[in-house]
Parts: C-alpha cells; sequence; structure tokens
C-alpha cells in the first residue's frame, strides 16, 4: 500500500526494529494494518506510517518515545467516531486492547481503561447498581467522549458533564512519561484534560464515580411529523417547570426505509421527543402526559427500563456508517428561533438531514464542579446537532445540508461550542470553541506538556509563544 501526500518519508520495516512492544507494530501493508485503521465514520479514511496496538501503558510509552525522537505527530484511536485528517505522517496508537473496568462499590467508582466503550462500563457497572453519565450510543469510547467534556442524555443534568466527575487519569505526555494525574498532583494539566479534548497527552486509563441508579424511566414519543410546530412549542412550554432529573431533546427524522429501522418510522418525516428521569415510573408518566396528548403518537417507547437498556432512547447506530454531522450552541430559543427552525427542518421544508436535535440543557450542565476543568459550554441552554447520511463522494452536498440548518439558526448561536460535536473542517477553531481566557489557559499548558505540540491531529490547543 502507498501513502500518498505526505511531508515526511515513509517509516520501513528497519524504523520499527526499535519499538518493542507487547502488542502490535503495524507497517502499512502488512497484516492486521487496514482493520487496524478502520473508524466508525466510512467517511474518514486513517493512513498513518505505523500503527502500534498497546496491550498496556508501557506500550503507549514507547510508542509516542518513538514519535517524538522521529518528529510525528501521535494520534490516539478507540472507535473513530470524531476524525478529523487522515493522520498519514502520524503514529496512531490504538486503545481498545485497553478496555479493563474495575468497580469500586464501596467508594462508587469506575478504573476505566482508555479504550474501554460506554457499553462495557454500563454493563460492569449495572451488576452493584450504579450508573455511569454515559453518552446516548453505546458504541462511543469513554475516554474520548469525557476529555471532550462528555454530555450524558440520561443523568447529566442532575450530575453536569462527565469531565466534572473524573478522580484521576493516567496519561503519557510528549515526554513519554506516565503520570498519575489529579486535582493534587499536577493541577493545570488535570484542569485542561477535563474539556479539552487529546490535546495533552494519551489517556491509558481514568477514574470517575458512578452514582446509585438501577433503572430509569425514558424513551421517545415519535409524531407526525406535520405536527413538529406543535410539538416544539408543546415542549419548549413545559421544560421550565421540570426537575433537574428529567432530560428530555427534541429531533426532526427524516430516516429512510432501511429494514433495521422500526416500520412505523421508516421513510417518513416525523418528531420525536426523547425522556430520560431518574424517579419512579409514575412521577415520569405524570409529568410528560401533557406532551403524550399534543397528537396521536406514531411510536410511544417511554417505559421504565433497567439502566442498562438506556441506548434503546436514543436508538442511534451501533456499526459503522458514512455520515457527517456538526453542531453549535444555542443561547436562548425565543418563539422567532422556533419559527426558523420549524422553516428550516419542518414539514414545508426541502431538507434531506436525517436528524436535526436540539437537546435541552441547563441544572448542573450550567454549574462548576468542585475542581474546575476545562468545559466551555456552560450557562448556554441548548445543543443544536445536525446529522447527514452519505458517502464521501457526496460530502459537498452534506456539509451544505448541515450548514444550512447552523447558519439559519445562527442569530440564536451561543460563543462557545461542544468539543464532541465538532466537524473535521472545524479543527482549527479550538480558539473560538473555547473562548479567548480558557484558551490562554489551555495553550498555557499545553506549552507545558507538548511543547512541539506532538497531539495535533484533532481540535487542536496551540501552545502558548
Amino acid at each position: 500500500m502507498t501513502i500518498h501526500n505526505s511531508s515526511l518519508p515513509p517509516l520501513l520495516s528497519d524504523d520499527v526494529e526499535s519499538l518493542a512492544v507487547a502488542g502490535s507494530v503495524l507497517l502499512p501493508g502488512t497484516a492486521g494494518y487496514d482493520e487496524e485503521r478502520t473508524v466508525f465514520n466510512l467517511n474518514h479514511e486513517l493512513a498513518p506510517a505505523l500503527i502500534v496496538v498497546a496491550e498496556n501503558a508501557a506500550d503507549v510509552q514507547a510508542a509516542v518515545a518513538f514519535a517524538a525522537a522521529r518528529g510525528r505527530p501521535v494520534l490516539v484511536k478507540t472507535t473513530g467516531h470524531q476524525m478529523v485528517d487522515p493522520a498519514r505522517d502520524a503514529v496512531v496508537i490504538a486503545t481498545h486492547r485497553l478496555n479493563d473496568v474495575i468497580i469500586d462499590v464501596e467508594r462508587r467508582t469506575a478504573r476505566v481503561g482508555a479504550g474501554a466503550l460506554w457499553s462495557e462500563v454500563i454493563a460492569a457497572a449495572a451488576k452493584d447498581g450504579l450508573a455511569p453519565l454515559n453518552g446516548s450510543n453505546p458504541t462511543v469510547g469513554v475516554s474520548g467522549y469525557t476529555l471532550g467534556g462528555g454530555l450524558s442524555p440520561t443523568l447529566g443534568r442532575s450530575h453536569g458533564y462527565a469531565a466534572d466527575h473524573v478522580r484521576s487519569l493516567d496519561v503519557v505526555t510528549a515526554d513519554g512519561r506516565l503520570r498519575h494525574v489529579d486535582a493534587g498532583s499536577e493541577p493545570e494539566l488535570f484542569w485542561a484534560l477535563r474539556g479539552g479534548k487529546g490535546n495533552f497527552g494519551v489517556v491509558t486509563a481514568l477514574e470517575f464515580s458512578v452514582f446509585p441508579v438501577s433503572r430509569i424511566y425514558g424513551g421517545g414519543l415519535y409524531f407526525p411529523g406535520e405536527r413538529m410546530a406543535d410539538v416544539l412549542r408543546a415542549w419548549t412550554a413545559w421544560l421550565p417547570d421540570i426537575p433537574e432529573t428529567m432530560i428530555s431533546s427534541f429531533a426532526a427524522l427524516r430516516l429512510p426505509p432501511l429494514p433495521e429501522l422500526p416500520e412505523p418510522l421508516r421513510g417518513i418525516f416525523s418528531v420525536t421527543l426523547r425522556f430520560a428521569y431518574n424517579g419512579t415510573a409514575a412521577d415520569g408518566e405524570r409529568m410528560i402526559a401533557p406532551l403524550r396528548a399534543i397528537a396521536p403518537t406514531i411510536m410511544d417507547t417511554v417505559r421504565d427500563m433497567p439502566y442498562t437498556e438506556v441506548a434503546s432512547i436514543h436508538d442511534e447506530p451501533t456499526e459503522p456508517l458514512p455520515y457527517y454531522e456538526r453542531g453549535i450552541m444555542l443561547r436562548e430559543f425565543p418563539e422567532s428561533a422556533q419559527d426558523k427552525l420549524i422553516q428550516l427542518v419542518g414539514p414545508e421544508s426541502d431538507t434531506t438531514m436525517w436528524i436535526a436535535e436540539l437537546r435541552a440543557l441547563g441544572g448542573a450542565w450550567d454549574r462548576e464542579p468542585a475542581v474546575p476543568n476545562a468545559v466551555a459550554t456552560r450557562g448556554l441552554p441548548y445543543s443544536l446537532l445536525g446529522v447527514e447520511v452519505g458517502p464521501r463522494p457526496e460530502q459537498a452536498r452534506l456539509r451544505k445540508s448541515i450548514a444550512a440548518l447552523l447558519d439559519g439558526m445562527a442569530p440564536w448561536q451561543g460563543d462557545r461550542r461542544l468539543v464532541n460535536n465538532l466537524a473535521p473542517e472545524e479543527a482549527g477553531d479550538a480558539a473560538a470553541v473555547y473562548g479567548p481566557e480558557r484558551y490562554a489557559r489551555l495553550a498555557a499548558v499545553k506549552k507545558s506538556y507538548d511543547p512541539t505540540n506532538m497531539f495535533r491531529i484533532n481540535h487542536n490547543v496551540a501552545p502558548a509563544v
């Protein structure tokens, strides 16, 4: 296999003989390379100079030292839900074998390897009646999600961002050192890692709080798309009175007629209200009764469920597919913004967008944790995300479709963005994403721990000058 458009010469077998690891060392063209470079989003392709499939933290240290000695960037990959670049010159460190999950029931913590998926953590914690601040998709990796803040649609509104509850991290920095980082040991690095994404090193393990939740009342109410205005207005009027234990989102769906989708939703335009309530089913049912009464539903999946089934609330794809997504935060959502959203993705719109989702935030998401971190989006009440699905040759159309939504909602856009919802072309926008003061602090930490910007194939924070 030939790698093109590279500014550095390809690595040869002789170059990597000194790289002694317990895991695998894969050059282009060798067995296993193509399998390990695959990512969840089929519209992204990795073609690195070298892949190291780590078995332990020592393997990560060796890979980082190897890259540093040769002036090559390092990219970390678990599942590849969010990629920004093919990484042609890079050393990719694949972490999926680092997937140990240890639950400490007495301390209510989980110690998780960097390659663990949320499905693995949920299953392990549930054995002891505990639950993490997981994301909506069970196939997403814990570490990337958490380092980007982690907006849990099940428990986040009452507990805050996943990053708020990280107790400690093991991280290999650009100098090859394995550091155990917490609030007492290296406070600035601890602050930056929790919200600064993968800019400061390779996390090999993290410890975070889990919560005594074994069941949840959740699911979705699906309505005909022509009732979008009624549903959206009723939902926004309902939101101010709900407790922090209730989380809800709105989505406009234009799903294709695929057999793996629920039959009532195939090939039609529908709108849905999603819920996750950490309380009794009776209270949850009473709370959402006014919304159930808006109109006859196409499908109603809201029910009491064990926490192990919370992925069914959003029912997101768990197999790789080609897609494009991008999001912004809204500082407000008045009636004029509601009208605009209806115009952009409602029944009279010609959009092809699969999903336009608006998540209502507030509650603990607005509060600084006891140990502050770099999460930038506190105080912004809504997250708006557009998702289009289609192959790489259709990228221009997919981007135009999402841009029409987000540009249309720009009058109500907040001044910061959620890192986990950024698109590849926004990789150079980190200063705008974090805001000037927070970015300056991140850049100072970057200068201390990664002065050559080894970890740059991301939504990059550059070292301070």
